[in-house]
């Protein structure tokens, strides 16, 4: 293995485990008070920074040097597709978590790479094959498991949760497929940067509208929680994420993202206090065996901008 394709592991690796603290993040904020719309705007004016930070820096590199600057038009496209993975995703994610608990949440969403699947299907051309067809009944099987696990006791609540979720799955993919492209033709810091500074943007707008305020104040603990899912769980394993798309292909990436559900679990379970039963260590095995089989056997598109 080469030098570039290990730092590729590694950061895939480190985003996907930093990337598993988000859940934790946001429903101890909840314990305080539960505002999806001013977490996620808190979470954003504290990483925009960040975002903006990297994003200059990176444009004073390319013109020193002598590297041409992405068009408006690839500018424009980047932005929109951070707008749909991490405002439009981030929105459902949010509201998903205030009606079920961090594993659900984590399991649910960690099946995104067979909706990568599906929509590289329908839309990019990709192919799909038996064996992942086979890796997509048994991680929906898990999943079924999980859901009817905690449907009697959370009701209608899990079914909104579960659905909201599958939403933020179902964007994030679309994500992922589009991300590849303008990774390869922008480098992974400017993509990031531009697709997340909008994003950011659209989030903080977002709350503007809804509250009709500029008012964001909130408890001290209900703020640091927001900062720490802005750094711990969105700046840095967003940039880790995609410097490993860069170097490594989507399925590998969908290969080492299988410890997040783990690391979601043990967390939710530690300080949360959350409950783990069998019905939920065997819906997240199946689960986990239908992504790792997936990653395994699936082909994914390089798709790229036009």
């Amino acid at each position: 293995m080469n030098q570039s394709r290990l730092l590729g592991f590694i950061f895939a690796a480190a985003g996907a485990a930093l990337f598993s603290t988000k859940a934790i993040f946001i429903k101890l904020a909840y314990m305080d008070q539960v505002n999806p719309a001013l977490m996620l705007a808190l979470r954003n004016l504290v990483a925009l920074p960040f975002f903006l930070g990297v994003g200059i820096y990176t444009v004073y590199q390319m013109r020193r040097g002598g590297k041409p600057l992405p068009s408006l038009k690839l500018t424009g496209q980047a932005l929109a597709t951070g707008f749909i993975g991490y405002y439009v995703s981030s929105l459902l994610d949010f509201e998903g978590l205030t009606y079920i608990t961090a594993q659900l949440e984590r399991l649910v969403l960690f099946t995104y790479p067979i909706f990568v699947m599906f929509l590289g299907w329908m839309f990019f051309k990709a192919r799909i094959t038996w064996m992942s067809v086979l890796a997509a009944a048994i991680t929906y099987a898990g999943l079924c498991v999980v859901f009817f696990s905690a449907l009697p006791s959370g009701g209608s609540n899990v079914i909104i949760g579960t659905v909201l979720v599958l939403g933020c799955a179902i964007t994030f993919a679309l994500y992922q497929l589009l991300a590849k492209g303008f990774i390869t033709v922008m480098g992974s810091a400017l993509f990031t940067s531009i697709a997340l500074t909008g994003s950011a943007v659209a989030c903080i707008a977002h709350y503007v509208i809804i509250s009709q305020s500029f008012d964001f104040s909130s408890s001290p603990r209900f703020f640091w929680l927001a900062a720490g899912t802005a750094i711990f769980a969105t700046v840095l394993p967003s940039f880790l994420v995609n410097a490993g798309l860069a170097r490594i292909s989507p399925q590998s990436t969908s290969m080492i993202a299988t410890i997040s559900p783990l690391i979601t679990i043990s967390l939710a379970v530690w300080i949360l206090g959350e409950q783990f039963t069998i019905a939920d260590a065997i819906g997240a095995a199946m689960v986990i065996a239908g992504v790792m089989l997936f990653a395994l056997t699936d082909k994914k598109p390089d798709v790229k901008p036009d």
